[in-house]
């Protein structure tokens, strides 16, 4: 069962000054059938930290450019999206993005099924924000809060050259000494 109360306000932004990187949260309240938001690029932005081909496993991802251009790599190939484009990639299939021209670019995020990737997100912007000692100089986490975070929210999110089944076994070993370390989520997880 999720929660009816929004879990932020809608519109609330958080940026990652690591990487450029601004989640504006416009849909805020959990919705097991889709869940959206959209992102600011700055110019630059995700040129460092976390932009790596990744999958998510159970829920497709559709990007649609309100402004600027998206470069897309989709399986290792590069896609440009402009104002107005849109691309679905299907869930499990390696992808990630990046800020395709200089200026600034606006877009929107869908995942469906919406699973918990409200809460999974508010986690990934909350703790660049709030802990941004925790972070490397590219905006790294540390493999321990990564472990927690993956763990928490299986099946959400994977690296993509790596066997899922080896990610799940080692966060799960790992989140007992993440919490050991004085790592904690900013949102949990909700139990349905």
């Amino acid at each position: 069962m999720y929660h009816d109360s929004p879990l932020v306000a809608e519109g609330h932004r958080i940026r990652n000054a690591f990487n450029g990187e601004t989640f504006i949260f416009t849909h805020v309240r959990e919705d097991a059938s889709a869940f959206q938001f959209d992102v600011l690029l700055e110019p630059g932005g995700m040129q460092t930290g976390t932009g790596m081909h990744h999958v998510h496993p159970f829920a497709s991802e559709a990007f649609t450019v309100k402004s600027g251009k998206l470069a897309l790599s989709i399986q290792g190939e590069c896609r440009i999206l402009g104002a107005g484009e849109n691309c679905v990639i299907a869930a499990g299939i390696p992808h990630f993005f990046r800020n395709g021209h200089a200026g600034e670019t606006l877009f929107t995020a869908r995942f469906t099924p919406g699973q918990q990737f409200l809460r999974f997100f508010l986690n990934m912007a909350s703790g660049t924000a709030d802990h941004p000692d925790w972070y490397d100089e590219r905006g790294e986490p540390p493999l321990l809060l990564r472990a927690l975070a993956l763990h928490h929210y299986a099946g959400h999110g994977y690296a993509a050259a790596i066997p899922i089944w080896l990610q799940r076994a080692l966060f799960a070993s790992l989140t007992p000494f993440a919490y050991l370390a004085g790592y904690r989520l900013s949102v949990t997880q909700n139990r349905q």
